[in-house]
């Protein structure tokens, strides 16, 4: 799969992106979602920063799949979702090539 880089900002809260592209003439809308998430929001304070994230994911909102984790700092890490659907559309354009 081929990426192309587009650069936001990060701020606290959600932010919600949509991205119109058309691709070989198919037109496409895509959904996606970053999010900080913060060490100290972890539930059961731990060290290990994986069981953290699982912690801070397990009751995510189910429309929306992991797509990326960025690089986290001391205070909190970024993460990118997509919409479950979206991700279902871009892997079936995919397979018919």
């Amino acid at each position: 799969m081929s990426y192309i880089a587009i650069p936001i900002s990060s701020l606290p809260g959600k932010q919600d992106i949509e991205i119109d592209v058309t691709i070989n003439g198919q037109k496409q809308a895509l959904h996606y979602r970053v999010e900080l998430f913060y060490w100290g929001d972890c539930r059961v304070p731990t060290f290990d920063r994986v069981e953290c994230i699982q912690q801070l994911l397990a009751d995510y909102d189910r429309d929306w799949t992991l797509y990326y984790i960025g690089s986290p700092t001391d205070e909190f890490v970024p993460i990118t979702f997509v919409r479950r659907e979206d991700l279902v559309k871009q892997r079936q354009l995919l397979r018919a090539r």
